[in-house]
C-alpha cells in the first residue's frame, strides 16, 4: 500500500494530517499499538520540521506485510550541520515558530528514537530527505 501527502511550509494548522491518516491505516491493519505510536511520533516530528523550516514537502509512505517505510522530502534551506541538528535541544526555528510551541530542537532526535532505522540526506540551499523504517515483526 502506498500513500502520498503534500505539506505546505508555514501551515501549522494542517501539520499532523499525514500522521493521523497513517495512524488510521495502521490501526485498520491491526499493527501493534506501540509500533503505531512510534511511527506517528516520528512522522509528526518530520511533518513539523517541514512546516517550520521548509517551503514545501512531500510524505511518501509504503506499507507492506513486514514494515512501513516513510520518506519525507522537503524543499528548504537544508541542514548545515547534521551532527549539531541531531543534538537534543538544538534548534534553528525562528522566534515566531518557537512562540507557537514548536522548534524545541527535539524533532530529529525524536525521529531517530522512534524508528528502527533512519537516514538523513541534506543539501544546503536545496532541502532535506528523511527516510524512516519501522518493522512490524
Amino acid at each position: 500500500m502506498k500513500l502520498t501527502f503534500t505539506i505546505q511550509g508555514g501551515d501549522f494548522t494542517h501539520a499532523g494530517h499525514p500522521s493521523s491518516e497513517v495512524k488510521k491505516v495502521l490501526k485498520q491493519l491491526n499493527i501493534d499499538n506501540k509500533i503505531i505510536k512510534n511511527v506517528v511520533i516520528a512522522l509528526y516530528e518530520a511533518e513539523v520540521n517541514v512546516v517550520a523550516h521548509a517551503y514545501s514537502g512531500t510524505v511518501n509512505v509504503e506499507i507492506d506485510e513486514n514494515k512501513i517505510t516513510i520518506l519525507v522530502t522537503d524543499e528548504g534551506p537544508g541542514i548545515p550541520d547534521i551532527d549539531l541538528a541531531m543534538k537534543p535541544g538544538y534548534s534553528t526555528a525562528s522566534k515566531s515558530v518557537q512562540e507557537m510551541g514548536f522548534g524545541a530542537g527535539m524533532g530529529l532526535p525524536n525521529i531517530k528514537k522512534n524508528t528502527d532505522e533512519m537516514w538523513l540526506e541534506t543539501e544546503v540551499g536545496k532541502g532535506t530527505k528523511v527516510k524512516m523504517l519501522n518493522y512490524f515483526a
